[in-house]
């Protein structure tokens, strides 16, 4: 174990040494960050402007209109300017309008409203919703009491009452309870799945500079591959921690929920044991297979193939969407390959987590990440000290017999 630490420590160092570890680390969660910030830097001024309102009031209904437009961005006030005089007083008010309420609007139901050309466009569509007080005018006027009135006036809505429709679709209060501590989990597993990637380029280059031998005078095949593998958890896990330093600050500062209540919960740490499962899956396969290649620029196909592996679980994203306890929902969470990915987003979707399934899924993957450690020792005892060309399969099988 001591030599084990010791590769760790020196694949640490060796990477929070190089520039391009260094700027990734950095960059990445900046890049966030301009994707996040940017559309809001380039909102146009007409969007984000308080339109003015002036009301000419000919019918004692200006509370009723102002009540209506309380959750508008609209700054409202009383006017006598008359409708021959809102052209021109609309040339020195930029983003205004003019509203006349008077007998022939509600005798009508048109109402003149002027607007100045820098007026938002929508404006025209926000303005509606002043119809529902005229409507009440319009409704006494035919002898209803207030009553009957304001139960003709409150018009029909339909209203979907199905079980999604009361969740309130993924960005509700009630999902982001579930998917803010999934989503964490999820960048915890890319961060260090990506970053132990990097084993797998290691692994080559060591070989291809005979440092490989060099370093196995010393201690274990075993010991090597289990210092890498540690090694690049914790340079993932680094990533991770300048993510929130960066990241989370802007986030909290910007969205308007509990981030960090919703984060901290008991279920985030069943997420991340399964993040670290994946990650300890996915890192014997590309230890192992690292060393069955004479040169990275020379992977073959197998070689490929298997680096896809962690974007497997991409296959289930739309069946688990459209029904998270479905067949292929259960059937991706017990795939090796893919449970880590597809039992973070079940998860983070299901209301209730069904906790049968979720020990069976990670008995299955724990069971497969002891197996596979097993066989990359295997690839790796052999493979590291084999110069020359990339292993074929039929070989790989042989060493893994051996």
């Amino acid at each position: 174990m001591r030599n084990t630490m010791k590769v760790a420590k020196w694949e640490i160092k060796r990477n929070m040494k190089s520039k391009s570890f260094i700027i990734g680390l950095f960059l990445t969660p900046i890049i966030f960050l301009a994707f996040f910030l940017l559309p809001d830097l380039f909102k146009s001024d007409d969007e984000a402007a308080t339109t003015t309102v002036y009301v000419n009031d000919q019918l004692g209904v200006y509370e009723l209109l102002e009540a209506a437009a309380a959750n508008t961005e609209w700054q409202m006030e009383q006017t006598d300017t008359t409708e021959q005089e809102a052209t021109a007083a609309l040339e020195e008010k930029k983003d205004a309008a003019y509203i006349f309420i008077n007998e022939q609007a509600v005798e009508t139901g048109k109402v003149a409203v002027y607007t100045h050309e820098d007026t938002s466009s929508a404006f025209m569509d926000e303005v509606q919703i002043l119809g529902g007080p005229l409507q009440m005018v319009q409704i006494e006027k035919l002898g209803l009491t207030a009553a009957e009135a304001a139960v003709v006036a409150q018009g029909v809505v339909f209203e979907d009452a199905s079980e999604e429709t009361k969740e309130g679709g993924l960005f509700s209060e009630n999902m982001l309870e579930r998917v803010i501590p999934g989503a964490f989990a999820a960048v915890v597993m890319l961060s260090i799945v990506f970053t132990g990637m990097a084993i797998f380029q290691s692994a080559s280059q060591e070989k291809k500079d005979k440092i490989a031998e060099i370093i196995l005078s010393s201690l274990t095949p075993a010991e090597l591959m289990q210092g890498k593998i540690i090694g690049y958890f914790v340079l993932g896990i680094i990533q991770v921690v300048v993510y929130i330093v960066i990241a989370l600050p802007v986030l909290i500062w910007k969205i308007d929920f509990p981030i960090i209540e919703y984060l901290l919960v008991p279920e985030l740490l069943v997420l991340l044991f399964i993040s670290i499962l994946g990650y300890l899956l996915y890192a014997a396969l590309f230890v192992g297979i690292g060393a069955t290649m004479a040169d990275i620029s020379t992977a073959g196909n197998f070689q490929g193939m298997v680096m896809m592996l962690p974007f497997s679980p991409f296959l289930f994203i739309a069946p688990v969407f459209s029904d998270p306890s479905g067949f292929w929902a259960q059937l991706g969470s017990y795939i090796p390959f893919t449970s880590p990915g597809v039992l973070i987003l079940r998860l983070s979707l299901l209301e209730e987590w069904p906790w049968v399934e979720i020990i069976i899924a990670i008995g299955i993957l724990a069971v497969s990440v002891w197996v596979f450690m097993k066989l990359a020792g295997k690839i790796f005892k052999i493979g590291i000290l084999m110069y020359g060309k990339n292993a074929t399969p039929g070989e790989i099988w042989k060493w893994i017999r051996a």
